[in-house]
Order: structure tokens, then sequence, then C-alpha cells
């Protein structure tokens, strides 16, 4: 499909503007693309303003090794992102990649958390991702604040974080610099194959393009049988609590607590399947709390300034699903429930290879044909 001088036609339409719609639009745009952004707009369930922004490899990909490398590979690639966004947006997102820890309340926790690593990390291409077991004075020698309960930790280089409002920010500021086309407010009802390419409408109007990436989260569920592809993906809820600003003493990200560039601290981690409600719920902050005070006793005396739940986006095997359509060729689909620990791999490797036609090697296992095989007798 040729574009033209019309503002409704163009190479690739977006369909979801958050993280990953954002990294995607601005590694096509990137690459010379001209693309529009549909953006549902606040009414959609964004795990976007939701997320704990963690760039987290450590015990990513049990099951999946290939989810490992993938992890690593974007962690690597984040240093490049966070450039990039430096420079074509102004904004530093606050990436850092100082190593994370796992802290354990518990021996039988901890043994739990080493036993998994192990059997995770004897697999072939996993035997150079760097990690170690600490127990309590040398966790407490590294990090100063924990508690007398933390009996011990998991440790990795390879992990870091961000300040998630700043990337959302500075992928949007980018798109717009680069000319993408964002839309806000324009929720997409229908996709059709037409003309070698498509026509995307609702009831803002219609646009064409000659491909299309549907990065809408939950609603990809919806959207990708109209296009030959599947995304069977639902909602997993997570509470989040954030306390007022103090000074720094936590340089390390945590998997449940981490304290943001501006001093705040976000306490979190939570996992519910409670369909599509986002309420906030009190028996939940308060073990999330209880937690994380037996970690850093300190949090104790912090006012909570915040709380939040939204609600991740979840494969039946919980890794992400990466799909080029055979009956509609030009259509994919890119869904996680990682957006920002793989927005440097969206950004910098998969637009440029949808762009091109076709997917990289690399996330061939990531096709959700893997849940129609069937099961070996």
């Amino acid at each position: 499909m040729t574009t033209s001088g019309n503002r409704n036609e163009g190479d690739v339409v977006v369909i979801g503007g958050g993280v990953v719609g954002g990294a995607i639009a601005l590694g096509l745009a990137r690459s010379g693309a001209r693309v529009i952004v549909l953006d549902e707009g606040d009414a959609a369930f964004r795990a976007s303003r939701g997320n704990f922004a963690l760039v987290w490899v450590q015990s990513k990909g049990f099951g999946m090794p290939e989810y490992a490398l993938w992890s690593r590979r974007s962690a690597d690639d984040w240093h490049g992102l966070a450039g990039i966004l430096r420079e074509e947006a102004g904004i530093d997102v606050a990436h850092s990649q100082p190593g994370g820890f796992m802290l354990c309340l518990s021996e039988a926790e901890l043994d739990k958390r080493v036993e998994m690593m192990r059997r995770l990390h004897n697999s072939q291409p996993l035997t150079d991702f760097p990690y170690e077991v600490l127990d309590h004075a040398e966790t407490k020698r590294r990090l100063p604040a924990i508690g007398k309960d933390v009996v011990g930790a998991l440790y990795s280089p390879l992990d870091g974080h961000v300040n998630s409002l700043k990337l959302f920010r500075a992928l949007r500021e980018a798109c717009q610099r680069r000319g993408v086309d964002y839309r806000p407010e324009s929720p997409v009802e229908t996709i059709i194959r037409r003309e070698g390419g498509f026509a995307v409408s609702g009831p803002w109007g219609e646009v064409r393009a000659g491909k299309v990436v549907l990065c809408a989260g939950l609603g990809n569920a919806r959207l990708a049988p109209m296009v030959g592809l599947d995304a069977p993906v639902k909602p997993s809820k997570g509470q989040i609590i954030v306390t007022e600003k103090t000074e720094p003493f936590l340089h390390n990200p945590m998997v449940t607590v981490r304290q943001t560039d501006e001093g705040g601290v976000m306490i979190g981690d939570s996992q519910e399947d409670a369909g599509f409600d986002t309420v906030v719920g009190q028996p939940i902050i308060s073990t999330m709390a209880e937690r994380a005070i037996k970690m850093f006793p300190r949090l104790a005396g912090l006012n909570v300034v915040r709380t939040w739940s939204a609600l991740r986006v979840m494969s039946p095997d919980g890794f992400p699903i990466y799909d080029q359509s055979e009956s509609c060729p030009g259509a994919f689909v890119v869904t996680c429930h990682s957006g920002v620990t793989l927005a440097a791999n969206h950004a910098l490797t998969l637009a440029p290879a949808i762009l091109a036609g076709e997917l990289p090697e690399a996330v061939a296992r990531f096709t959700a044909r893997r849940f129609h095989v069937p099961a070996t007798a």
C-alpha cells in the first residue's frame, strides 16, 4: 500500500499508546516509517501508568530460557535507549543498572529461591547469567538499612530500574519530534484487510496503512482475531504503595521494594486473579507494607502518599507474544507484561524488523502457536 500526503494514511498504524506501543512507534519512526498511533486514552486499562519500572533479568525465563536471553539483551541495550531518549526527547529517564536484590525473610524462602535459580541457570544458554547467594551478614554489608528478619538475598549485577513516568513521557516526546501522528481518544473497533494494507476504524473515523501492529495490551485479545492472529491475554492485578520522599538509602532495586530517583519508596509485586477489578484492597496493601518494613524497618516511619492498582498483561504461560499474521501479511502483535524491561528490544530490534516485514529469529519461540501444540501421549 503506498501512502500519500493524506493525514489518514501511513506506513504503519500502531494500536496502543503505552510503553510497548510507544517503544515500537519510536523504533519504526527512527527507521524511516510514517507512523500513526491510535491510543484509547485514559479509559484504557493502561499497565504503563501503574508499573514498578524495573529493568529486570534475574529469575526470568524459568520454563523458557529464550525469555531470559531476550530480557538480558534488552537490559544490555537499555543504556543505548536511555541515551536516545535523552538526545531525542531531552528527558533523563533515570535509568541505572546497579544490580538487583531478591531479599528473603525465611530460610525456606531463601532455599526455594536458590533452588529455582540453580535450575534456571543450569540450562545451557544461561551459564553466563551471573548471580550471588548472600547470607544476612553479607546482605547487610551491601544494604546497611536491612532489618534482622532478612535471612539472606540473591543478587545479580544485570538488574536495574528507571523512572516509569519519565519513560512514558520521553517516548511520547521522542515520537512527536520524529513526526509520529499520535491520536488520543481513538479506540479501535474494526481492522479490515484492504487494498494491500489495512483500514482501521472507530467512532473517530478511519486510517489506512500498509502494516498494523497491535500493542493494545489486554485489548489485543479482541483485536488479534481480526487479522488472523491470537493473543490470549488476561489481566493480573498488582497493587503498589508509594511513600513520601526521604533521603537516599536504597541505591539498588529489589523485586518488591525500590527507591525512585525522586526519593519516594515504591512497594509492590502483588499478583491477583481478579478480572478487571482495579480497586485497592486493604488486606493486600497491609501484607505488602508488613513485609517491606521487615526488610527495611525505617519504612515504618514514612507516610504513605499514594496507593494504586493496575493490570498486568499476562499470556497463559507469562511470556511475551510476538507474532506476524500468515492470513493477513503486514499485521503483527506485540504483547508482554514486562514492557519497561523489554522497551530497548522493542525500539531497537523488534520495530526495525517489523518494518522490514519479518520478525527476528530471536523471538521465534514467542509465537502464540505454542498454546496450540497438542500434548504428547
